[in-house]
């Protein structure tokens, strides 16, 4: 392959990175714009409330309860002492990103020092 194929490769696989994200973000925003428009029910103003813990415990209970992909009863302690702390973080500052931040710090200082 010569020099000006694989530069053009390369402007091709860019440009379609560039076009999927701009895809994605469209698709993804034009919702959000369209709600912030609308004058919502309270009850579903309330209701969206409950969105984002239910996305972050979707994501984070199959880790916590799954280890290597099969279901645990009793999970490993590294993992349910940063999940007791990071519940803890975030009930006291309901800040997500200090949540994480001290969760994932808490995960591998466990790990690191149970082995």
């Amino acid at each position: 392959m010569s020099v000006a194929d694989a530069a053009g490769s390369d402007v091709f696989v860019w440009s379609m990175i560039v076009g999927i994200g701009i895809a994605t973000f469209l698709i993804r925003f034009a919702p959000l714009a369209l709600l912030a428009r609308l004058d919502l029910p309270e009850w579903l103003r309330q209701a969206l409330r409950y969105v984002p813990p239910a996305v972050m415990a979707a994501i984070i209970a199959p880790p916590l309860f799954f280890v290597g992909g099969a279901p645990t009863i009793g999970p490993e302690l590294p993992r349910v002492a940063a999940a007791a702390l990071a519940t803890v973080v975030a009930w006291r500052t309901r800040s997500t990103w200090l949540t994480v931040v001290l969760g994932m710090l808490a995960l591998w200082g466990l790990r690191a020092l149970v082995g």
